[in-house]
């Protein structure tokens, strides 16, 4: 179906002006342009942009209302994309068209990128609909590899090497997400307060600083109908730090056959042909040398910090700053049951000294 380039314009977009500047930085450009809210973030908003000729772009910019200082910014996320991108590293990102940094252009900072064909699997049906079984290996076996690729690129090589403390990354995380949990608490939920205690007294050993992605995971990935990842997007968490937190998050993510994923807004692992979360642990551990046995402490480490970072979405969702892309019904999945179910499993991670999922 193609965009109805004559469709008011969603919120968050001023048409006119967005078409004048990426004119200037796009000679083929055809107007009219159709604006259309991608589904299924729930923090900066994305749209996909499509000129008469057919010709597709990636918008981003921040939500609509108030958000945290140093949050959503489109700078911080257009220089990481320019610095990875290019074959300056093997790390497959979409090229960057540009960056408008003020509020001039659009009322909000934003950037375009290049719009890249593929597959995001959000959920299981659309990973057995869209890849088949050896896809989805592949997939699974990709994910893996490429995360190892993101935590072995020279930041210093790239240009990226001041883009964040490396050390210590765990606690500032653990003070950030905590003055988060504080600013936008739910009421009943004591656990979170609990784990905090008890995660910022056992944080182990940084083993290396690395670029952290802050949220890798298969849907915040494109993959060819083979299973090869051609993108990472949603770099708006991305920092130095402990590679480790990565692998932490991503596990919490890998849902496996069976299990219970109503917590969480995507099970696409859980299809047929993903490969187990042991199998991905393992593969990422012979390509980067880490020791992971320690990796339930992160998985626990991640289920906290996803809590308050919800906690955040819910209340940007309350106040309506996620504008039309508030529809997709991901706030539903974290209400106050929601969130302190998230935070009774980092508990019984931290209790178990092993993943659960």
């Amino acid at each position: 179906m193609k965009p109805a380039h004559d469709a008011p314009a969603p919120a968050g977009i001023r048409p006119a002006e967005v078409t004048d500047w990426l004119a200037a930085r796009v000679p083929a450009l055809a107007p009219p342009l159709a604006f259309t809210p991608v589904v299924g973030g729930h923090s900066n908003l994305t749209y996909v942009v499509t000129d008469a000729a057919g010709t597709r772009w990636v918008l981003r910019r921040p939500p609509l209302g108030h958000v945290l200082a140093t949050a959503h910014d489109m700078g911080r996320e257009h220089r990481i994309l320019a610095a990875l991108g290019g074959g300056r590293t093997p790390v497959p990102v979409p090229r960057v068209v540009g960056l408008s940094p003020d509020d001039a252009v659009n009322g909000a900072p934003f950037y375009v990128m290049d719009f890249v064909d593929g597959f995001v699997l959000r959920d299981a049906a659309a990973a057995t609909r869209d890849l088949d079984p050896a896809a989805r290996r592949r997939a699974g076996e990709q994910l893996a590899d490429t995360l190892a690729a993101i935590h072995a690129v020279d930041v210093d090589e790239v240009g990226l090497g001041d883009l964040g403390r490396r050390e210590d990354y765990i606690a500032r995380q653990l003070r950030r997400w905590h003055r988060q949990w504080d600013a936008t608490r739910v009421d009943g939920i004591p656990e979170i307060d609990e784990v905090h205690a008890r995660l910022s007294a056992s944080i182990p050993p940084q083993q290396g600083a690395a670029i952290v992605h802050g949220d890798f995971r298969l849907d915040n990935c494109i993959l060819g109908p083979d299973g090869t990842v051609r993108a990472v997007l949603d770099w708006e968490l991305c920092t130095l730090g402990d590679p480790l937190a990565d692998v932490g998050m991503t596990l919490v993510y890998w849902v496996e056959q069976g299990e219970d994923s109503a917590l969480l807004p995507s099970d696409g692992t859980a299809a047929e042909g993903f490969p187990d979360r042991a199998a991905f642990c393992a593969r990422y551990a012979e390509a980067t040398g880490r020791d992971l046995s320690g990796i339930a402490w992160y998985a626990a480490f991640a289920y906290w910090r996803l809590a308050c970072i919800l906690a955040g979405v819910l209340d940007r969702y309350t106040a309506g700053a996620m504008g039309d892309q508030a529809g997709d019904g991901g706030a539903s999945r974290f209400t106050h049951d929601g969130l302190a179910g998230l935070a009774a499993r980092a508990r019984t991670v931290l209790d178990e000294g092993k993943f659960a999922a």
